[in-house]
């Protein structure tokens, strides 16, 4: 995958954006996690190489299958359906756009 053509403060700006989000505490809590599951495995002489820790499914997969939410996309991660019925009827009631 190639990098992203970001301009000097554009970078310095992810930087720090990526940054926060790692150190949130939930990230802090996968990050351990994910080593410990890892190391135990790599005792139980599992082969991990190009494998990642899933935290939803709870195992390990290939980095290729462990992105966008099994297939699904990331938009609706993390929602039910009735929240995205409930956000999805809000944003039709706006009169933002309507003439």
């Amino acid at each position: 995958m190639a990098k992203q053509k970001l301009s000097p403060t554009a970078k310095r700006a992810k930087a720090t954006r990526d940054k926060k989000a790692a150190m949130t505490p939930d990230r802090r809590a996968k990050k351990a996690e994910n080593q410990r599951k890892r190391r135990a495995a790599i005792k139980e002489g599992k082969d991990l190489r190009g494998k990642d820790y899933d935290h939803k499914d709870r195992r390990f997969k290939s980095v290729k299958a462990n992105r966008g939410n099994d297939g699904k996309g990331t938009k609706k991660e993390g929602f039910s359906t009735k929240t995205m019925k409930r956000t999805s009827k809000s944003r039709n009631k706006s009169t933002r756009y309507k003439k």
